[in-house]
């Protein structure tokens, strides 16, 4: 029988994190403060984040970071998670390709997130703080920063954008049974979202919106700050656990990827299956392709502009380099609701500028014949998000068809769907639709943001 699954013993956790920062050609251009247009230095975000969480997100200088036992501690609940041939999908697609899939849907939570979600409850509990707030999309951030609050016992309250507080109400039950206060946003709780629903009433909300209250609770709250679950650069450090596994469970297949392949939203679980094999690319000639797969609704990487702009839509944050669609951009209501976030991380960002990796968009409709297929051939339900990545996989693996070769290709199942069976009853039913964005829209938008 053919080897199916290549999995680690616990000893095998990463005793440190993979910083890609240390290592780029070129880095990314500074945060700024909006006020001053100075660049900013960790200090600067200690009344945001937990003080360890900034000094990681300016650490440009060391390569690896050692991981926290009680962190080690909690990661080994699940970790190491498993590495996956998915044979059953190379024979139905007919393809010479190899597929390897890093299932990191085995986790109590269900998704990736839960990697950063654990160290950035350890660094606000060990700070002495009592409280932590967030937002979240889907509902995958929010279950696992309220899951690692309460492991370190720690106050967690989440602001969920609504239209997916609506669409996926068991997601808002899993963090509200982990005893997280839940909040769809934009809401009336908060003067930013106060101002949005005055300017639109009707608004379903987005990651922008949720940020903006999520920051404002943060730093008007005695002894809480804020977390985030994808986009900085101290997240994409966190989720490397997943690269530095793979990596070895890579050579216990025999074999190297010449793809790596994650959905795309702010950059969390791309820059974690990427960012330790891209070390190889930048330090040993290695010539790995990386693809991230974001919505044709929310194009960031392939129709978005380089430029400073704001994480949130009212403008709290500070401003970061990035591809960006607009703060104020209100995406579809797609049911991948972790990938409606307006812009892309800074380091995803420079390495889009330098060439180092390529972006697709892809229609919902084709995302959920992907993962269809997925569920149909390997037996597991993905997540809308993950449903991006299988599909550039399969578009990969199809050209592999035409050409004869048997490239490896290596994707980050980042989540399981089954909380998400309504947006398949949809799909099954033949009610869902597609969402695309235009450029002349992109472009209006960006205008509409210099007005304001």
């Amino acid at each position: 029988m053919k080897q199916k699954r290549f999995i680690l013993p616990e000893s095998e956790i990463p005793t440190h994190w993979y910083n890609i920062m240390a290592e780029l050609p070129n880095k990314p251009m500074p945060m700024i403060h909006p006020g001053t247009k100075q660049p900013l230095k960790a200090e600067d975000l200690y009344p945001i984040f937990p003080e360890e969480c900034c000094n990681q997100e300016m650490n440009d200088t060391d390569a690896w970071i050692e991981i926290p036992e009680e962190v080690r501690e909690q990661y080994a609940h699940y970790r190491c998670t498993p590495l996956v041939r998915a044979y059953a999908l190379e024979k139905a697609l007919g393809t010479p390709a190899h597929i390897y899939f890093k299932n990191e849907s085995v986790n109590p939570l269900g998704s990736h997130k839960l990697n950063s979600a654990i160290p950035q409850a350890y660094y606000a509990k060990k700070q002495g703080l009592t409280h932590v707030t967030t937002e979240t999309g889907a509902g995958q951030w929010g279950a696992a920063l309220s899951y690692a609050a309460k492991a370190f016992g720690l106050e967690a309250a989440v602001y969920q954008v609504k239209i997916s507080y609506e669409q996926k109400p068991y997601r808002r039950s899993i963090m509200q049974t982990f005893g997280a206060q839940v909040t769809p946003s934009p809401s009336m709780s908060t003067r930013a979202g106060k101002d949005i629903l005055t300017k639109d009433p009707l608004h379903t909300g987005s990651l922008g919106t949720a940020i903006s209250e999520a920051v404002e609770l943060a730093t008007t709250t005695p002894n809480c700050r804020y977390t985030l679950g994808s986009v900085l650069n101290h997240v994409a450090l966190h989720q490397s656990v997943i690269g530095l596994e793979a990596e070895k469970q890579m050579e216990m297949a025999g074999e190297y990827p010449d793809i790596v392949i994650g959905c795309f939203g702010g950059g969390s679980n791309f820059g974690g299956i990427s960012f330790p094999f891209m070390r190889h690319n930048i330090k040993d000639g290695k010539t790995t392709r990386f693809i991230a797969a974001e919505p044709a609704s929310c194009p960031k990487l392939t129709k978005g502009v380089f430029k400073y702009d704001f994480a949130d839509e009212s403008g709290y944050t500070p401003l970061l380099p990035m591809y960006t669609l607009g703060h104020r951009f209100k995406p579809a209501n797609i049911h991948a609701g972790g990938l409606r976030f307006h812009g892309a991380g800074m380091i995803i960002s420079q390495l889009i500028k330098d060439g180092m990796m390529e972006a697709v968009d892809i229609d919902q409709l084709e995302t959920f014949e992907a993962g269809v297929l997925f569920a149909r051939t390997e037996g597991i339900v993905p997540a809308p998000e993950s449903c991006h990545a299988i599909a550039a996989t399969i578009n990969e693996a199809k050209k592999c068809i035409e050409t004869g070769e048997e490239k490896v290709i290596l994707f980050n199942l980042s989540g399981h769907g089954l909380i998400d069976m309504k947006a398949y009853d949809q799909y099954l039913a033949g009610d869902l639709i597609n969402y695309a964005v235009t450029q002349e829209e992109v472009d209006a938008n960006i205008e509409a943001d210099k007005l304001d």
